[in-house]
């Protein structure tokens, strides 16, 4: 991790962990947490004092506090994915993201707030309440991996897992102010992770910065037996790669905003600043047309639902009455799509992403688009209605994420300033496939550029 973020200390790692296990406890739920490892913290926490002291040489994770959303499993341990359904439930194995964390010296300081089996783009969670924004209780904290975001933006932890089916790391990110990773489709191992819906889901990381985003993708990116789907083939080198400075062969492409896209005035004005900072940190930016993503969200949307209520399908037999009422309605939808529509959403995919590559990257190396398509709203605004109308607006709300993860393709949320409300705005960086590389040296060199990652939660008066 970054000095900024995680600073050198000559106190034991035991002593530092033991701080930040105080600081977490006294934040509760409002700090994002559900649940803390406090002797299993400090235990990783000594391991890691007694090899300084052997002379073992310093893991770039070593010391760093995580914590992660509550659906990356832990043999023994709790993971309850945000639900009733299954509360109590202690897995029998660990998922290799998490050994790799801990391989990399890395503390985990406990399990993070979450939607309702990661199926809420706003962080609303029936059994354990709403997330709270880190800047502000009355505002949604993004979703599902609402903790992830909540407990980064409040310094309680370094960087955070999260997974990302619809937009669940690059809208967290966005709406607290913080740095969220989607890779590639299928680059990151699934084993141990709670599933939503598999051609979709992403392991992701949130961090405070694009450099500590690389070392937490740096530490989990490598090919995994265990897990069929996982496509990674050895190590990267994020870290040394993002130190390149940018220059004119570094080409983004920016979209030629029409009246028809769905973005508020304040948003297409934060895409614009990134595309003149990113200008002037050497890049050069190419006007492109306007990506339409109804389609490729229409498709995304009807995987996860078919996906979904086959991985529920038992529980939705036998303990119905267990689910949220939101997430009960947009599971039993799946189980009535039919076969066809499916197959055909699959089969369409490939090609699909092919022509958005073509019309919106062309020659470019990434395409700037929003994050949200307005500013952060209150908790109350996303209620209002009926259930009809809420769901179109969880729909509204990740427009421009949703279709992304059916594409296949990476993408990075970065903070871009702050809207007329107060609230944090965020943009993506978005590239072909395998480009993570790309992605986190453009955010790394627009971060040394400007100081948009840098206001401090500390001094707001949300801070725990």
């Amino acid at each position: 991790m970054s000095a900024e973020t995680f600073p050198l200390s000559t106190q034991t790692c035991e002593h530092r962990t033991a701080a930040a296990l105080r600081e977490a406890e006294r934040a509760g739920q409002r700090g994002g947490f559900v649940r803390l490892r406090e002797e299993a913290a400090l235990s990783q926490a000594r391991a890691v004092d007694r090899q300084r002291a052997e002379g073992v040489h310093a893991r770039r994770l070593q010391g760093a506090p995580l914590a992660h959303k509550d659906m990356f499993f832990r043999a023994g341990e709790l993971s309850e994915c945000g639900s009733r359904i299954l509360a109590g439930h202690r897995a029998s194995h660990t998922a290799t993201v998490l050994r790799r964390l801990d391989a990399a010296g890395a503390i985990d300081l406990g399990a993070l707030h979450m939607a309702e089996f990661a199926m809420s783009p706003t962080g609303f969670n029936a059994h354990l309440g709403h997330g709270r924004n880190a800047w502000s209780d009355a505002h949604v904290s993004g979703g599902s991996s609402s903790g992830s975001g909540i407990a980064v933006a409040l310094g309680l932890v370094a960087g955070a897992l999260a997974s990302d089916t619809g937009g669940s790391v690059r809208i967290p990110a966005a709406v607290n102010g913080v740095t969220g990773m989607k890779p590639t489709q299928h680059a990151i191992s699934m084993q141990g992770v709670m599933p939503l819906s598999p051609s979709l889901d992403c392991v992701g990381v949130l961090a405070r910065t694009a450099q500590d985003a690389a070392s937490m993708l740096q530490a989990i990116w490598d090919a995994d037996a265990t897990d069929p789907h996982c496509l990674a083939t050895g190590t990267r080198d994020f870290e040394r790669s993002i130190e390149r400075p940018l220059t004119r062969d570094d080409i983004i492409a920016v979209p030629a905003f029409d009246d028809g896209a769905p973005v508020s005035d304040e948003v297409r004005a934060a895409v614009l600043r990134v595309a003149d900072a990113l200008a002037s940190c050497g890049a050069t930016i190419r006007k492109v047309e306007m990506p339409d993503l109804r389609e490729a969200g229409a498709l995304a949307t009807l995987v996860l639902g078919a996906e979904a209520a086959s991985i529920h399908a038992k529980w939705l037999r036998e303990c119905r009455g267990g689910y949220g009422e939101q997430v009960l309605r947009r599971l039993e939808r799946g189980l009535l799509y039919p076969a066809t529509r499916y197959v055909d959403a699959l089969r369409l995919r490939a090609r699909s992403m092919a022509q958005f590559v073509e019309r919106h990257l062309g020659g470019a190396h990434a395409l700037l688009l929003p994050a949200l398509p307005y500013a952060v709203p209150t908790i109350e605004e996303t209620l209002e209605g009926d259930a009809g109308e809420i769901e179109r607006r969880f729909g509204d709300f990740s427009y421009w994420t949703r279709g992304i993860n059916y594409l296949g393709l990476p993408g990075m949320s970065v903070p871009a300033g702050k809207s007329g409300n107060g609230m944090p705005v965020g943009v993506q960086l978005i590239g072909r496939a395998w480009s993570e590389d790309v992605l986190l040296r453009l955010a790394h060199q627009l971060q040394r550029r400007t100081g948009w990652h840098l206001p401090s939660i500390l001094s707001h008066p949300r801070a725990v």
